[in-house]
Order: C-alpha cells, then sequence, then structure tokens
C-alpha cells in the first residue's frame, strides 16, 4: 500500500504576538496533529519548514527530532526528470506532507507537477485545510466572488504591464470577473501605480496586505480614487509586503 501525500498549508508570515501558539489562530488543530506525525518532507524552502515544524513542535510532539526529519526541495528551478525520486518513500508505503513556504501547496506555488504525478501513481493526495491568500484576499476585496482569476506575476517592464493590465480590465469588464495577481513586494507601489494611471477611474481595485497577520491590511475603492491618494501622499503601507492585488472593472 502506497503512502498518503498531504498537502499541508503553511502561515502566511510570522504572529510575534501570540508566543505560546503562534499557529492557533490559523492552522487547525487536526492539521498540526498530521504535520507533527510526519517524518518526510517535501518543500520549497527547507529552512522554512523547519521553522514551521519548530512552531508545529510547540503543542505536538514532532514523530522526529527536527534534524532526524528528511526534507527534500521542490522549487521553480526542480527539474521534472527528479520528481520520480521524490515520490519514492510515498511508494514503498512512507506518509509524507508537500509544503510550500507560506500559505497552501500547489496554488500558486510550484508543488502542482508532483501533485498530478501522484495520482499517475496511484498515490492518495489528502490537501488539509489553512490560509491561502488568495482565496482570503477574493473573500475580503467585496469583488465577484462567483468567477474569479489569479494572474500569476504581471511583466515588470512598463509597456508590456500597462498592456497586460488593459487586457485583464477588459477581460473583468466583458466576463463580470475578479482578476487577482501579485507583485514582488519591494514593488507593490509601481503595481499600485500602474493600477492607478492605467485602468478606468471607476475599475475597483482592492490591495489586501499581511493576510491573516496583525499587520494585515485590506482596501477596496475606485482607481480613480487610488490616483488621488497616491497624488496626496497616501500609499498603502505595503513596501516589501506580501499583497495580493484584484481589479473588477464595471
Amino acid at each position: 500500500m502506497t503512502g498518503i501525500l498531504y498537502l499541508i498549508p503553511n502561515t502566511l508570515g510570522s504572529n510575534d504576538e501570540a508566543p505560546a501558539n503562534p499557529l492557533a489562530t490559523v492552522i487547525p488543530e487536526q492539521v498540526r496533529a498530521i504535520t507533527a506525525s510526519l517524518s518526510y518532507f517535501i518543500a520549497e524552502n527547507a529552512k522554512t519548514t523547519r521553522a514551521h515544524l519548530k512552531l508545529i513542535g510547540l503543542t505536538h510532539p514532532l514523530a522526529r527530532s527536527l534534524q532526524e526529519i528528511r526534507i527534500k526541495g521542490l522549487n521553480v528551478n526542480t527539474e521534472a526528470s527528479t520528481l520520480p525520486e521524490l515520490l519514492a518513500p510515498l511508494l514503498a508505503g512512507e506518509n509524507a506532507g508537500l509544503i510550500s513556504e507560506a500559505g497552501v501547496p500547489a496554488v500558486a506555488d510550484p508543488g502542482a507537477n508532483l501533485v498530478r504525478l501522484a495520482h499517475a501513481s496511484g498515490i492518495r493526495v489528502r490537501p488539509l485545510v489553512g490560509p491561502s491568500s488568495l482565496l482570503l484576499a477574493v473573500m475580503a476585496s467585496g469583488l465577484n466572488g462567483q468567477s474569479f482569476a489569479f494572474n500569476g506575476y504581471l511583466p515588470t517592464d512598463a509597456s508590456q504591464r500597462t498592456k497586460r493590465l488593459k487586457t485583464l480590465e477588459d477581460r473583468s469588464r466583458a466576463e463580470r470577473q475578479t482578476q487577482l495577481f501579485i507583485e514582488t513586494p519591494y514593488r507593490n507601489a509601481a503595481l499600485l501605480e500602474a493600477l492607478a494611471n492605467t485602468c478606468h477611474a471607476s475599475t475597483l481595485v482592492c490591495v489586501a496586505t499581511d493576510l491573516s497577520l496583525p499587520s494585515e491590511s485590506i482596501r477596496t475603492q475606485s482607481a480613480g480614487k487610488w490616483k488621488t491618494d497616491m497624488a496626496e501622499g497616501k500609499t498603502p503601507d505595503f513596501h516589501k509586503k506580501p499583497t495580493v492585488f484584484l481589479l473588477l472593472a464595471g
């Protein structure tokens, strides 16, 4: 019998306001218990994973010491030819956890190819409940939650980014579909400026920062209002902070 591939959610950042049990409000108890029971992980970032496991261990004894737990890397540079090796322990009957650097695995994350191979190999895949910045942003934005699309990163070249934003805005208007995208945190201001200057003044734009953290900030208003605010120096406190951007054209 093969093992189970658990898709394990990670936090969206550290919560220093709850040092005794920092995971309690974002990671369900059952998920923490399952995570603690595993001794083999496939992770986007080994250092981040060990830090997460250390927090898990505050309330749930780990199956092995942190030094004994095996962590294999899986990131955007991982060759497809190496994926079967990552699943070999599961084919031998061992359970494993796939864990992202932040949020849920295989969503805006390099884990999807491994999950697909697990299905093809007859390995049971079990997703566990946890925070997803994309879904939290849709929930809190007030934009259309019946139809939405995640578009990843937009082009860094200014002209190409403007062209892409116009395409997404046209699609949003035609289909009444909320469009989501993200940016490297130090370029958040540049992206919001592009949204304010490119989109129609009535298009709604949401900026959702540090979701699920004490510093969380979520604000939805028209592109025209964002443009006015930025001209007055009223820029959100989102420099170098993970942020999800959403738009909905009328």
